[in-house]
């Protein structure tokens, strides 16, 4: 039977088949040498997960990568079928001499990553609405509720989701992006950004998240899966 795993079990689980979790999904990418090379390898792993492909399988392919998410579209969580079809996927890469893998430090132009967009709200409830009108964005599976975040139905742009703010704040900017990126390439990443100009405004809940900030004060989080459970 399909059960829902925690963070811990996900990434335990396909770490080692160059998968990694991304807070509610696993991803890996695969190099290859041609378009037909990736759509190839797409329609060989859409064989290899069967009747299962369709809920819990996306493919980005490009000419030089093909990058896999996993994610059931029934709980919007990872779950154990999509750790196996995980591990079918990298068996699958293997046989045609490929290698999955989070691109971390390898020269792969970036790691995977799933980018959100937060929106700071005093009351979620009101412009929740808006937002879903506006960016023609759906609710996620079993998140309906008036303050709960909002997807892309084609899963093609990022997760929009709201943070509570207490009091106004018109002087610092209401909208900043989430990179969620694999627990082992967050320090490269931190140290990316502040080597660019950057600072640290807080790391009082890394490894969760690490809030930057660029020389104009503009925001953006560094996210993990870490640091989010008890």
């Amino acid at each position: 039977m399909e059960q829902i795993v925690s963070r811990q079990e996900a990434s335990d689980a396909v770490r080692d088949h160059g998968w990694r979790y991304m807070l509610g999904a696993l991803q890996t990418s695969v190099p290859v040498g041609t378009l037909a090379q990736a759509i190839s390898l797409a329609a060989d792993a859409v064989a290899a997960c069967g009747d299962d492909a369709d809920r819990h399988l996306r493919v980005d392919v490009r000419p030089d990568l093909a990058v896999f998410t996993l994610q059931s579209l029934d709980h919007a969580a990872v779950t154990t079928r999509d750790i196996e079809l995980a591990r079918r996927i990298s068996a699958t890469a293997d046989k045609s001499g490929l290698v999955p893998g989070p691109g971390l430090g390898t020269g792969a132009p970036r790691s995977v990553q799933v980018v959100e967009i937060a929106i700071d709200a005093l009351s979620i409830s009101r412009i929740r609405p808006f937002w879903k009108a506006v960016s023609g964005y759906a609710d996620e599976a079993g998140a309906e509720g008036p303050e709960d975040p909002l997807v892309d139905p084609l899963r093609q742009g990022p997760a929009i989701w709201f943070q509570q703010m207490d009091r106004a704040r018109p002087q610092r900017n209401r909208i900043h992006l989430d990179i969620c990126v694999p627990h082992d390439e967050a320090s490269r990443r931190i140290e990316a950004a502040l080597a660019a100009g950057g600072r640290l405004v807080s790391a009082g809940r890394a490894p969760a998240f690490w809030v930057l900030a660029d020389v104009e004060g503009n925001e953006a989080c560094v996210t993990t899966w870490q640091g989010r459970d008890g």
